[in-house]
């Protein structure tokens, strides 16, 4: 599996999925959510309401994934994933390695080539860039050791700022 570490805007990602920094709700919000959601167009908020309405009537788990379509965005999916938000007290740090094990599963059982994610849980959820990175790393590593045959090659890791790429690099080199 070959990682990639840059800075820039993951709705213009040619990849097969992305990650969704996605709130509990998966009705839009913010940042990185806010983001894919525009980029993607109204039917990724019809596709989510239809997962509310059925599978998801009471929204999606901190460390769980879930995917949808990519409708309007290069991604064929969209993978989303719900952080652990610190700041309401949501603290175990194995909940945050969750968001990228989930993706990185749900990814592998879509048979997707390429994944990009953003800083999940950083920025509003309250988590240090490098706490971020470090779960990131650990679900990475354990994916592959577990995952030797996996269709998975490329994931990419597509960070808002320089000081996120450079806490990035820093735990992945």
């Amino acid at each position: 599996m070959r990682i990639t570490i840059l800075q820039g805007d993951i709705t213009t990602r040619t990849v097969d999925a992305i990650v969704n920094a996605a709130n509990s709700t998966l009705l839009g919000g913010g940042g990185v959510d806010g983001a894919i959601h525009r980029a993607a167009g109204p039917e990724l908020l019809a596709a989510c309401r239809g997962l509310r309405d059925s599978a998801l009537r009471h929204g999606l788990a901190p460390g769980a994934a879930v995917a949808t379509p990519g409708f309007q965005l290069a991604a064929r999916w969209v993978i989303h994933t719900v952080g652990p938000n610190r700041r309401a007290g949501q603290t175990n740090p194995a909940l945050l390695v969750s968001c990228f094990s989930e993706s990185l599963r749900l990814a592998d059982s879509l048979v997707a080539g390429s994944l990009a994610f953003p800083a999940v849980g950083g920025g509003v959820y309250g988590w240090s860039g490098r706490q971020v990175a470090e779960a990131a790393y650990d679900a990475v590593t354990g994916f592959g050791a577990s995952h030797p045959s996996s269709a998975l090659e490329v994931v990419e890791f597509v960070l808002f700022g320089p000081e996120m790429e450079e806490v990035f690099r820093a735990v992945f080199e």
